[in-house]
């Protein structure tokens, strides 16, 4: 069970996958949306995600109470005049993509309709996300899913029937690579309802490979998710947090992004699998191990008594467990002391 994005397999037995989100992180500057993406190379990450909506595309202008936002990082905002100061332009869409493809970084995006997946058709992207907030809009998943392109679905706030309805509707729709993200749509997402368990629950359930949207603070949760079997990681990035962007107040820097991609990759690396065999690395102390040794100088025909012996570091002699079985016995040879116990110093 693994899927495929421009030529890297992502799944059980893959490195961590790592999406930096650019989201609406560019400021509303081309230039910025290109040094981020340029950044987010260098950091490591294998992928860069952008958002390709219009304020259009998302809402209407409406002063209604129903479109102003109340509470989180946007309060007081109208959904419209949010989603104007956030969008990246569609005319910027293909600077971006011959960008990142000539630093040789994966660049894909997040649709919000179908005018957005037939831009990015046109640019030929290899995979495509769903928003939590979109994953009820089953007519956009369909469109989607039609693309044969791979799939990643984000579960924020979902339901399990939800999560059900959105996996049946990309399948039977022509989706057959999807990837599951848990998240927590909150901005930033509290540390103590990130519930990371329910990574490997997406995989039982819904026989996808899984991952994390991480929504929470820093790289923490991101990690952890990896050592819980999270293949996919998708963070919000910003080149600093003092430029006051959008997402800039939940979004990661630079050198947060590089040591997420070196932490997630140790933690892949850390889970290994069940086993109970010596690891190669351990061979060298073997040696330092407690094994039994003479600590009395002792003659041939001798009984070993207990204070002639003693279970001592290192361990060359015979296992402490024999401790008890040598007691008693007569030698065979002469032995010095801090000479190590074997089986040929005694008498059968």
């Amino acid at each position: 069970m693994s899927i495929i994005i421009n030529g890297v397999k992502i799944g059980p037995g893959q490195p961590p996958y790592i999406v930096a989100e650019l989201s609406a992180n560019h400021n509303g500057s081309l230039e910025h949306a290109l040094a981020t993406i340029s950044e987010a190379k260098r950091c490591g990450a294998n992928a860069v995600k952008l958002q390709t909506y219009t304020a259009d595309t998302m809402t209407i202008d409406s002063n209604r109470h129903e479109f102003l936002i109340q509470g989180g990082p946007w309060e007081g905002y109208k959904l419209y005049d949010l989603y104007r100061w956030a969008q990246t332009p569609f005319e910027w869409h293909p600077a971006l993509f011959a960008h990142a493809r000539k630093l040789g970084i994966t660049i894909f995006s997040t649709p919000f309709d179908e005018s957005a997946v037939d831009l990015l058709e046109s640019l030929d992207a290899p995979a495509y996300k769903i928003a939590s907030f979109e994953l009820t809009d089953l007519p956009l998943i369909e469109y989607v899913a039609r693309t044969g392109k791979p799939m990643i679905m984000s579960t924020g706030m979902a339901s399990e029937q939800e999560i059900e309805d959105a996996v049946v509707t990309a399948k039977t729709g022509g989706c057959s690579e999807l990837i599951l993200l848990h998240c927590v749509s909150s901005y930033p997402a509290p540390f103590e309802q990130a519930n990371l368990a329910q990574i490997s629950e997406l995989t039982r359930r819904f026989k996808t490979v899984s991952g994390l949207s991480d929504h929470t603070l820093g790289t923490t949760a991101s990690v952890a998710a990896v050592a819980l079997g999270a293949h996919f990681i998708e963070k919000h990035f910003t080149l600093n947090r003092d430029n006051g962007g959008p997402d800039s107040s939940f979004s990661i820097e630079p050198d947060e992004l590089e040591r997420l991609c070196i932490e997630a990759r140790n933690a892949w690396l850390s889970v290994g699998k069940a086993d109970y065999s010596r690891q190669q690395c351990e061979e060298p102390n073997r040696a330092f191990r407690r094994s039994i040794y003479f600590v009395n100088d002792k003659k041939a025909g001798d009984k070993v008594n207990e204070p002639d012996v003693k279970r001592i570091r290192p361990g060359l002699g015979l296992e402490p467990k024999y401790f008890g079985s040598l007691i008693g016995r007569t030698l065979k040879k002469d032995v010095d002391k801090g000479t190590p116990t074997s089986w040929e110093h005694f008498d059968e």
